[in-house]
């Protein structure tokens, strides 16, 4: 089972809002958002919920592709998150995520006994490539016990 058939099996926000993860590794996460009339705004776009909710789901599918093999010893979890919506968007919406700090220097952390912090970016793009929102998520890797 992939990572994004996994999410989209156990978290009901994917399958509400009909996610679809097109890409999920450890260097990049892209997942689209349908347009889907139920969950428009008042100009006709998705609503700012549902593009934020794309961002953040983004960025837990690079998130659990970088760090599935730590959740024996750790559970990620989101601290805060920051989105600016730049231009309206229209028609599916498509969210890519990358990290903002290399794979072994957080888990060399988490062997120090440290719960480190790291910074997910995601950016939201229209069809036509137009930059619509941009989000930055950060994660910790809270030890377990």
């Amino acid at each position: 089972m992939s990572i994004g058939e996994m999410l989209a099996a156990t978290v009901p926000m994917v399958r509400t809002l009909n996610l679809e993860y097109l890409e999920t590794t450890p260097e990049r996460a892209v997942l689209s958002l349908p347009d889907q009339g139920d969950f428009h705004n008042h100009i006709g776009g998705p609503h700012a919920g549902a593009m934020f909710t794309l961002a953040e789901s983004a960025s837990g599918a690079i998130v659990l592709a970088a760090f599935g093999d730590q959740l024996s010893r750790a559970v990620p979890l989101a601290v805060s998150a920051e989105i600016a919506y730049k231009k309206v968007a229209l028609g599916p919406v498509r969210a890519t995520a990358t990290l903002g700090r290399p794979i072994a220097d957080v888990v060399a952390e988490l062997d120090e006994g440290k719960r480190p912090e790291f910074p997910v970016a995601v950016t939201l793009q229209r069809e036509d490539g137009a930059v619509t929102g941009e989000m930055t998520v950060t994660w910790t890797l809270r030890p377990n016990g």
